[in-house]
């Protein structure tokens, strides 16, 4: 994507967010998603804080928050203060902040030009740039957007550009659970297959020491797992374990079950 198709993006997951937001009661709002610990609001919130920090205002002097066992860092702690501290506002309070922030960011966005884009900006994973910034809250934006549609059960977005974009960004990090995290064996091949609604194939194969992305699918890989790109995404982001979608009928292996299982039990790379 070009700076602009980043943008409209960008702008098309936080609309679609806000369309989903304008159908909750406050009972909805309120209920838990599959991030411990958080409700539907709290994922809004979080995209706020961050946009809000974005723009120049990151938000300061937070209440203290509770701590459960999925804070395990600095970082997790800091999250857990921002969305904490609207914990007492309606969700369609929750709402309101998020529209006017992501709006006034989207009319920032859109006014840059190529050294706008080029201007340095914090990024998740350090220094980087606007242009290298928006893949991430992109993605961010998207997973945080099905935590809340699963948790009220209205599904959309699934095969929208951000959707898209969450899929190739979390193809590219299957070589480093296949190869670091599992340890896959020398000459071994691990298949994705994934179904709908963003078809596709992923063959990775452990050669010389390293997992890469191969550009064709073997015609006998060691081990082919079966999934959507729904449970791809919510494997890859810590959503959900191995227990829960072999239990759920989520997840088929074929070929070397062992080897499978671990992969598919490995795919949290993001916690």
């Amino acid at each position: 994507m070009d700076d602009q198709e980043l943008v409209h993006t960008l702008d098309d997951v936080w609309r679609s967010i806000d369309e989903l937001g304008a159908s909750l009661t406050e009972d909805d709002w309120k209920q838990p998603t599959e991030l411990p610990g958080w409700s539907v609001q709290d994922n809004l919130v979080h995209i706020s804080a961050i946009e809000s920090m974005s723009l120049g205002r990151p938000w300061r002097e937070l209440p203290p928050a509770p701590e459960g066992e999925h804070v395990k860092n600095d970082f997790g702690r800091h999250n857990e203060a921002q969305v904490h501290s609207r914990r007492g506002w309606t969700g369609a309070e929750a709402l309101d902040e998020f529209r006017a922030l992501t709006r006034e960011r989207i009319d920032g966005l859109r006014a840059l030009d190529t050294a706008g884009f080029d201007a340095e900006s914090w990024t998740p994973q350090g220094p980087g740039t606007v242009r290298t910034l928006l893949p991430f809250r992109i993605f961010d934006s998207f997973a945080h957007e099905q935590d809340m549609r699963r948790a009220v059960g209205k599904p959309g977005g699934t095969a929208s550009p951000a959707a898209q974009l969450t899929l190739d960004t979390m193809a590219t990090a299957m070589p480093f659970v296949v190869g670091k995290k599992v340890g896959a064996p020398e000459g071994s091949t691990v298949v994705f297959s994934l179904t709908e609604p963003l078809a596709r194939e992923l063959a990775i194969q452990v050669a010389d020491g390293r997992a890469k992305l191969l550009d064709a699918t073997p015609d006998a890989p060691t081990t082919r797992l079966t999934m959507s790109t729904i449970t791809f995404e919510r494997l890859g982001c810590g959503r959900v374990d191995l227990e829960g979608v072999m239990a759920a009928g989520d997840v088929s292996i074929a070929g070397d079950e062992a080897l499978g299982r671990r992969v598919v039990g490995e795919m949290n790379y993001m916690f």
